[in-house]
């Protein structure tokens, strides 16, 4: 059974910075990544990483969030990471940790669909104040 287990959400001020961790156990999908949901607003997909290949492989973003956060893995550790600097109100969230198996051919048009992953965490609140 896969689990997935995030850590690292705060409250911080506006321009400050996080570091989330995703800590993956049980079977390995080959993509994971982050989504986050803000009270009254749909899920939005804000990155994902390839796990089974290096860093060649595309990282897609939200427009959002690009320039300012960067999803990193360690293989040996199961775990990926979302590093946020600059972080705005507008980052306010829930943020959570997926898992699926993708295509790596067409990751550009589906890395943001909900439905596409299997498995999702629990959350971790971040919170940004102006």
């Amino acid at each position: 059974q896969v689990q997935l287990v995030e850590s690292g959400g705060d409250s911080v001020q506006a321009g400050g910075s996080l570091r989330l961790s995703c800590v993956a156990s049980g079977y390995t999908y080959n993509y994971m990544g982050w989504f986050r949901q803000a009270p009254g607003k749909e899920r939005e997909g804000v990155a994902a990483i390839y796990t089974r290949g290096g860093d060649e492989y595309h990282k897609p973003y939200a427009a959002s969030v690009l320039g300012r956060f960067t999803i990193s893995r360690d293989s040996a550790k199961n775990t990926v990471f979302l590093q946020m600097n600059s972080l705005k109100p507008e980052d306010t969230a829930m943020y959570y940790c997926v898992a699926g198996m993708l295509d790596p051919r067409t990751i550009g048009r589906t890395w943001s669909r909900a439905a596409e992953y299997d498995h999702w965490g629990q959350g971790t609140q971040v919170t940004v104040s102006s």
